[in-house]
């Protein structure tokens, strides 16, 4: 019998917690529906965005390197999703 762990969702959101943070290339529609104080900004626009590792907003950019730089000053490292 082979011993298999279960993750649960829970589990796998806490994965890197607090030391990862994954940077993700996004309309400024989908920004808007996932930031609730980003509501202003401007329709129709490609913008960078910064996520804890649980999917927490963190910052929002139209510069990759300011989201960068962000994660850097908050001692996580940024991985990019597609």
């Amino acid at each position: 019998m082979t011993f298999r762990p279960t993750v649960t969702e829970t589990d796998l959101a806490a994965i890197g917690e607090g030391h990862l943070a994954y940077l993700r290339l996004m309309s400024s529609d989908d920004i808007r529906a996932r930031f609730p104080s980003a509501k202003s900004i401007q329709p129709g626009l490609n913008l960078w965005a910064l996520f804890a590792a649980d999917g927490t907003p963190l910052a929002v950019s139209d510069d990759r390197g300011s989201i960068l730089a962000s994660a850097t000053e908050n001692e996580l490292l940024a991985v990019s999703t597609h």
